[in-house]
């Protein structure tokens, strides 16, 4: 209902739209730029300085940085039985066999995982998702979108989402998505998100000459190197600074 109402009111205030340009003729995976630039307007410009960038700073305020760190740890553990099950579906036994391992170890020595005790020992995260599941498979992108507060993604990726949401073992687990614990969850995870990426974004939005582009054209290169490496394939990973030349031209 949210994200309704926010299209239908930046589509209707043409204060928010970003222009467009040379950025956007050069890149045919987002026909719907026009609309995204309005909603990445938006965003910029009243939910994240007036909502969302006050309460991320004030969390960071009065969350010591260690607690911050053991929150990240815990809840990238509660993350670990979706990975084994996409690693699974990819064909990638040996992710699936490190993701549970990481979880076990993690959530018992590494006090339900406050504490990376895997990570230290070599077994590094290795994140895996349904959308990139369904990039291994061969299902395509799809257009680029971009979401007020959630962020970039494409058809492919969020539908992914909404497929890791729903089916999320822990939560499952737990008493199902409509719990306290499943909405803590959800709204610690994206507020330690919009944290981390908090500098990076600042930077972007003041030095970039198209910090639309700039996002998007990051976002797609890291998706793209994410499934590219479900597949067994190497892609170097994108700088997040500026678009890529092809969409300059």
């Amino acid at each position: 209902m949210f994200v309704a109402a926010a299209l239908v009111f930046a589509a209707a205030t043409p204060v928010f739209a970003l222009p467009t340009g040379a950025a956007d003729a050069g890149a045919p995976r987002d026909p719907l730029a026009p609309l995204n630039r309005v909603l990445f307007g938006f965003n910029a410009k009243v939910l994240d300085p007036f909502i969302v960038r006050p309460l991320v700073r004030s969390y960071r305020a009065v969350t010591p940085a260690v607690l911050r760190k053991g929150l990240r740890n815990a809840l990238g553990n509660l993350r670990e039985p979706a990975t084994t099950a996409n690693a699974l579906l990819q064909g990638r036994p040996a992710v699936a066999a490190k993701a549970t391992g990481r979880f076990l170890i993690n959530s018992t020595v590494g006090m339900v995982g406050l504490f990376d005790v895997a990570g230290r020992s070599g077994m590094t995260r290795e994140p895996a998702d349904f959308g990139q599941t369904l990039g291994r498979w061969g299902v395509g992108e799809g257009p680029y979108i971009y979401v007020p507060v959630i962020g970039p993604t494409t058809l492919r990726d969020g539908v992914g989402g909404l497929v890791d949401h729903a089916s999320d073992p822990v939560s499952l687990a737990t008493g199902g998505l409509d719990t306290d614990f499943a909405t803590a969850r959800s709204v610690i995870r994206g507020v330690e998100a919009r944290s981390e990426a908090d500098a990076l974004l600042t930077s972007v939005m003041t030095d970039s000459t198209d910090p639309y582009a700039t996002v998007r054209g990051a976002y797609l290169q890291n998706r793209a190197a994410v499934v590219a490496a479900a597949r067994g394939e190497a892609e170097d990973l994108p700088e997040f600074d500026e678009p890529p030349p092809e969409e300059l031209n």
